[in-house]
């Protein structure tokens, strides 16, 4: 288990999932390419779960950034 110092370094990034994200999984694709298009779909969902999701963004530093 890390100390103190590790914990902060943690909580102070900041993860971004850029928009729009994979339409379907394929065959090859990395982890970090399966959690960016499953993170992208719950952005696309009912405005209840999406309410959801974005308090659970703000806990953990997640932001959507939209690609135009």
């Amino acid at each position: 288990m890390g100390g103190a110092i590790d914990y902060q370094k943690v909580m102070s990034e900041i993860v971004f999932v850029n928009l729009p994200g994979p339409d379907e999984p394929t065959a090859g694709m990395s982890g970090g390419e399966l959690m960016h298009g499953f993170l992208a779909d719950l952005y696309k969902a009912s405005p209840e779960l999406r309410s959801y999701v974005d308090q659970l963004c703000l806990k953990w530093n997640i932001h959507y950034r939209h690609n135009k």
